[in-house]
């Protein structure tokens, strides 16, 4: 190795050249061999005879064995016939009677129960497990003479011993917000007095009137005042 004394640079390959003017080291005439390189390796198997080398060893399954893919089933044209026939029959008695219509699956629909009843009474009473025994129609009266028909035919149907009633109010379609006397009769059966005779209340059946009417069950006497738990509120739908 040699170092210039003017700039101190080191020159590590001197030697080397030196060594080869000298002939003392020998070089490979042909220079290196050619490495090459991974990425440009073709593989020269093609798809099918890799396919065919995987495949090797298996057994085809026969053609009884084979599971056939399953194809939609074409229903004959008198069935169609009759499914329609069916649904257009169910659509006619729906129309007509109401049947497959519930009302207690619409907002329409009311109940509520009064001091220490189960709920499961008025899904009762609208179900139809409790007789009916008086009705009382409201249709056409304002909401003042409303209560005075309604009162008078509660005091009635207590003193004769009818617990079953139905009182016919209407759906209220034609108020400009809500069904006025609808809203009203819930209110006499759970604020006014006659909330400590009533046992259960709700939306009467399709047969008697629907959302248009509410079945009412009383009690053989009132609660007594003793009772100071308030009555379940009302659910309106």
């Amino acid at each position: 190795m040699k170092f210039s004394e003017s700039s101190f640079n080191y020159y590590p390959f001197e030697d080397i050249k030196t060594r080869l003017e000298a002939k003392s080291i020998s070089l490979p005439k042909d220079g290196p061999s050619h490495i090459q390189n991974p990425e440009e390796k073709q593989d020269s198997e093609t798809d099918e005879e890799l396919f065919a080398d995987a495949m090797e060893g298996v057994t085809p399954i026969s053609k009884n064995n084979r599971a056939e893919r399953a194809s939609s089933l074409k229903l004959p044209e008198g069935s169609r016939e009759r499914e329609d026939a069916e649904i257009l029959a169910k659509l006619r008695d729906l129309i007509q009677y109401g049947t497959g219509f519930n009302i207690s699956d619409t907002p329409e629909y009311i109940e509520g129960t009064g001091y220490h009843i189960h709920r499961e009474v008025a899904r009762r009473l609208h179900r139809g497990d409790y007789s009916i025994q008086a009705h009382i129609d409201l249709h056409g009266l304002t909401a003042e003479n409303a209560k005075e028909v309604f009162e008078k035919f509660l005091n009635w149907a207590v003193t004769t011993g009818n617990r079953g009633i139905l009182v016919i109010h209407g759906r209220g379609l034609s108020s400009p917000s809500e069904p006025v006397l609808k809203r009203k009769v819930v209110e006499w059966l759970t604020r006014g007095p006659w909330r400590k005779w009533v046992v259960a209340f709700s939306s009467a059946r399709l047969c008697d009137g629907g959302a248009g009417a509410t079945y009412v069950l009383l009690r053989e006497r009132p609660v007594s005042r003793r009772v100071k738990i308030k009555p379940r509120r009302p659910f309106i739908a």
